[in-house]
């Protein structure tokens, strides 16, 4: 058995050209629709797979992409979904979880903090008493 095999932990999301973060402006301004923004996300996880199993990388990570934040993403994992984004007992869909990042009219956007003194920000989720967490 071989010790000297690849790994990493994660790979940068936004692609070589910030092909992620163009779409995501575009879906953001109207300009484009959900499934073309899911479609760059799906193209981008392909590629970026491919170009690490071609560098050697034997096990690539999985889960390691967010179009967003990965706490957020936590978050609506474990139905820690705070009452004002709540669409009825629908599914929590790509507006919902841009609400929660973002804001929205009369739903002020979850709060960002700093990893401790780095420059990296992340969602800060929200709990609320009566909330019922299960995965989603």
């Amino acid at each position: 058995m071989s010790l000297t095999a690849a790994r990493n932990l994660g790979f940068p999301r936004m692609g070589k050209q910030r092909e992620l973060k163009f779409a995501l402006e575009s879906f953001w301004s109207g300009k484009s629709d959900e499934a073309s923004l899911l479609q760059t996300a799906s193209d981008l996880r392909r590629k970026h797979w491919e170009l690490q199993l071609d560098a050697g990388i034997s096990s690539p990570p999985s889960n390691d992409f967010s179009f967003y934040d990965h706490v957020l993403d936590m978050a609506i994992t474990v139905g820690a979904i705070p009452s004002r984004f709540r669409n009825a007992g629908k599914q929590i869909d790509l507006n919902t979880y841009f609400a929660m990042a973002r804001g929205a009219k009369d739903m002020p956007a979850l709060e960002m903090t700093k990893w401790f003194d780095t420059n990296y920000h992340y969602v800060v989720p929200e709990f609320e008493a009566g909330n019922e967490y299960s995965l989603h």
